[in-house]
Order: C-alpha cells, then structure tokens, then sequence
C-alpha cells in the first residue's frame, strides 16, 4: 500500500492558502511580510500582498503565523516528517 500522507509543512500552507489565511511570515533577516499564499513548491512561497505577488524563497524564512488558528487535526494521513 503506498503511504500518501503529506508532510505538515505542505499541509500547514496549502489549508492557508485554500481557506484565504492571512499569514504573516518573519524572514531571517527580522523583516516582516503579510499576505495571502498564492502557491508553493519546495523551494518558494508565492505571497500576495495588496495585488502584488512576491516569491520568498523558504531558506530566508524564519517563522510563519496564521491570523487564524490552522486546523491540523481534520486529515488523519498527516504526517511531521
């Protein structure tokens, strides 16, 4: 049987993106940025901020957070790989 359980990481930023979360994310370097996640692969995240779009490349990212609590427990194959 193959496992098909997602990682939290993509879980965490697809439900964001899919219930239009407003994020706020903390880059390495103390900037803040806040928007909506448009998309995200495992490099970048697509931030869209007052109609415009920025890639923030996830290795400068420190901290993410919802204004909304992210609900993690309505899919049982999550996995915190």
């Amino acid at each position: 049987m193959k496992n098909s359980a997602i990682n939290l990481q993509d879980y965490f930023l697809n439900q964001a993106r899919k219930e239009k979360i407003i994020i706020t994310i903390f880059l390495m370097n103390g900037v803040q940025l806040k928007g909506l996640v448009k998309g995200f692969d495992s490099y970048i995240v697509i931030l869209e901020t007052d109609g415009k779009q920025q890639m923030i490349y996830k290795h400068a990212i420190s901290t993410i957070i919802p204004a909304q609590p992210i609900n993690l427990t309505s899919n049982s194959s999550i996995t915190a790989e």
